[in-house]
């Protein structure tokens, strides 16, 4: 008995060294078409029109925290940095996104939707790795602010801090530089936050597994399908930011839609949970 399970463990060990069994732990990704990204796009608008009140409810949310967070940065004056937390909304919009992907997960098996069973399911997803994910987006959510705040005050200096920094941005040189170097860096930011999160968030709701696997193989879709990818990252800021320029009231609808749509983007990219091995 002893041999035995020498043996097992030894077998064990060599197939984790082996490149070939550890990739084949990976979940497997699929190549996504713009056919697909119209198609989860249109089951996103399908979730929304089913069960709107959820949508509203969720959305209506995430637009009222972004109007407190405005009133308090307007009352202090705090008004350069409207523009920079306004967009980097956008990068923790995947984990305000959970209850959508609940819902979405309800009405795809044909279950019963009650407040009770999609926040017990919220709850659920939350109390496994998905609130590591959420704290490391909180975190590149800050460290955003603080990059736009150095880039804005190497541009514009500390006389630009106040009532006045609209002003200057949009009638100085300096500004207008500011701008073009601060709208690269979002850039560069959110296609990195994108890459690790696009279908990490979906993924951690739906299966017990650890959010470096679920990075990973957010990462590795992206790399399987640049243009598509690409173009998906590209709707969602367009999006994005025809909510900002509606104050946030946009995000009502714009937010259920992409968050039912991500859900099903995520069971369209991302093979199936592999079964467990059966026992002899």
């Amino acid at each position: 008995m002893a041999e035995g399970t020498t043996n097992a463990t030894d077998a064990a060990a060599a197939d984790s060294r082996n490149p070939a069994k550890r990739k084949s732990q990976w979940p497997e990704v699929y190549k996504i078409s713009f056919d697909d990204l119209i198609e989860v796009t249109a089951a996103g608008i399908n979730d929304f029109r089913a069960a709107p009140k959820y949508g509203l409810f969720f959305g209506g949310m995430y637009a009222v925290v972004g109007w407190l967070l405005l009133a308090m940065l307007w009352f202090f004056n705090l008004n350069y940095l409207v523009y920079p937390i306004a967009m980097g909304f956008a990068l923790i919009a995947p984990f305000a996104s959970v209850g959508f992907y609940s819902v979405s997960d309800f009405l795809e098996q044909g279950k019963p939707l009650s407040w009770g069973a999609v926040f017990g399911a919220v709850r659920a997803s939350v109390n496994r790795d998905l609130r590591w994910m959420a704290l490391i987006t909180g975190f590149t959510f800050f460290m955003w602010i603080d990059y736009a705040m150095l880039i804005f005050l190497t541009f514009m200096g500390f006389d630009a801090l106040g009532p006045q920094a609209f002003d200057l941005i949009f009638a100085t040189p300096q500004g207008w530089m500011f701008l073009v170097a601060g709208h690269i860096a979002g850039a560069i930011v959110a296609i990195i936050v994108f890459s690790i999160s696009v279908v990490t968030y979906p993924m951690l709701y739906d299966r017990d597994i650890d959010f470096v696997t679920a990075m990973v193989t957010s990462v590795r879709l992206v790399i399987a399908n640049p243009v598509t990818m690409l173009a998906w990252c590209a709707f969602i800021t367009v999006l994005t930011g025809l909510s900002l320029l509606s104050v946030f009231a946009g995000l009502f609808l714009m937010l259920p839609v992409l968050g039912h749509a991500s859900w099903h983007l995520y069971r369209r990219a991302v093979g199936p949970q592999p079964r467990p091995a059966q026992s002899d």
